[in-house]
């Protein structure tokens, strides 16, 4: 017997979508991709959602082993969801999703001021051929308007993060959103920026600049569609 939550369907894709397939569910998963979040980092970023609702996606995802409540180690000292490995294994075919999003134009009803560039990063960043990052352990912070994240590189993978680095990082720069979209959806180039000034740096040196930048473009799409913000 089946109920209204299940397509009662042994086929894997059905039994995926019996766990990911409601509404918001994907986009919690998205969030925490990023890194650990709190509850309240999770309404504030998804506010249509509301507590109620969070609150029973997130229980959806405990029971099915895709998240978990953990502490973070002090001196941050707070409770907060993150990914068990189960969960980790939607990296590929979330950040593969996204990509594919990336092509899409967006319809008249979205508002270009919910860009986020920390998730077109997490898009394009996922998609580095790995012989690029052979050797390669390094920290890329990133200000880029009103948002701050990282970028790691270790182990021939390059991930976004959520939040300032862990530790003192290779790089650390700031510019506009305009300016970042340029500069990883082919828009310009990272020396035009830093020679123009629309891209300061605090930590690093020209040539790490240079090759963050580098590792970070190259996606074929229409960037201009992006830059309503």
């Amino acid at each position: 017997m089946t109920t209204a939550r299940t397509y009662g369907q042994m086929c894997p894709l059905a039994r995926s979508l019996d766990v990911l397939g409601e509404r918001w569910t994907l986009l919690i998963v998205r969030e925490l991709l990023l890194g650990p979040k709190r509850f309240k980092d999770l309404v504030d970023i998804l506010p249509a959602l509301g507590p109620n609702r969070l609150t029973t996606r997130l229980r959806g995802l405990e029971d099915a082993g895709v998240v978990h409540r953990t502490t973070l180690p002090p001196p941050a000292g707070v409770a907060v969801y993150e990914l068990t490995e189960r969960g980790e294994g939607l990296r590929e075919p979330l950040t593969s999703l996204g990509r594919w999003g990336l092509g899409l134009p967006p319809s008249p009803d979205i508002d270009p001021k919910t860009t986020r560039v920390d998730l077109i990063a997490s898009s394009v960043s996922s998609v580095v051929a790995p012989d690029k990052l052979v050797g390669l352990k390094e920290i890329y912070e990133m200000h880029v308007g009103r948002e701050t994240f990282h970028v790691e590189i270790a182990n021939g993978r390059m991930r976004t993060r959520s939040g300032r680095a862990p530790v003192r990082p290779d790089l650390e720069v700031a510019c506009r959103v305009r300016t970042f979209l340029k500069l990883i959806l082919g828009g310009t180039r990272a020396v035009d920026a830093l020679q123009s000034g629309d891209l300061q740096v605090a930590v690093g040196s020209q040539e790490v600049v240079e090759r963050a930048f580098d590792l970070m473009s190259g996606t074929e799409i229409d960037y201009p569609v992006y830059l309503g913000v």
